[in-house]
């Protein structure tokens, strides 16, 4: 018993710690006019997919630039680089499965916060550990996949209890899965009373007008 409680101090003290740090971070964004999407799903949610797509609209009005989370991997900071063409930066997590806000005030400062209007935060593939730290983002924002099923906010409550905006992707292969739309945002909207939903196909291009549209007013918002 023990020490399952010196376990769970630890845990109170790093979250704390972060939630600090994640508060500085805000704080430097704000100054600089900086926007931060923290996006979040499952692996093979479909968030680079889905990033190219966004990012190829969004730079029309926006400078944007990308950090791209992954334990070992390049591969999705060179899609980005290669497809959109906007400045993208590869953060190793060292095996981390979340990023916190120590590593993303790191890679902002990195980044250059005055050439920038737009930064999307691409974590780590899981919707336990992102949950739980506070990355010092504006939007958190939440994919989850037609092929994931619907009952998912019920495995995995505090993702969707964080989130703010929620895009279900892939919904063009939606006749072919048992998902209920209107049932996975009633479990949502049972944890998070605000959140906005944004049906969509990347590779169609249904609904994704109507999420540039939702970021560019809610990052020229924040820049008033």
């Amino acid at each position: 018993m023990e020490s399952n409680i010196r376990v769970i101090k630890v845990k109170q003290s790093v979250l704390a710690n972060n939630d600090a740090r994640a508060e500085k971070v805000r704080a430097k964004l704000k100054e600089n006019g900086v926007f931060l999407i923290n996006l979040m799903s499952s692996p093979g949610a479909g968030k680079t997919t889905l990033l190219v797509s966004l990012i190829n609209e969004l730079k029309k009005n926006l400078r944007v630039g990308v950090i791209e989370a992954d334990m070992d991997a390049v591969v999705d900071t060179e899609t980005i680089k290669e497809k959109t063409g906007v400045k993208a930066m590869q953060l190793h997590t060292s095996g981390e499965c979340h990023l916190d806000a120590k590593m993303v005030d790191e890679a902002i400062t990195e980044f250059g916060l005055g050439e920038l209007d737009l930064v999307i935060l691409e974590n780590i593939g899981n919707l336990v550990c992102p949950a739980e730290f506070d990355t010092g983002a504006s939007m958190n924002l939440v994919l989850l996949s037609v092929p994931e099923g619907d009952d998912k906010p019920l495995k995995y409550p505090l993702m969707f209890k964080v989130g703010e905006v929620f895009v279900f992707t892939k919904m063009d292969v939606a006749p072919y899965f048992d998902f209920d739309l209107e049932k996975v945002k009633g479990h949502i909207l049972k944890l998070n009373k605000e959140a906005s939903f944004y049906p969509v196909s990347a590779k169609t291009g249904e609904g994704m007008e109507e999420l540039e549209k939702a970021i560019l007013n809610a990052v020229r918002e924040y820049k008033k």
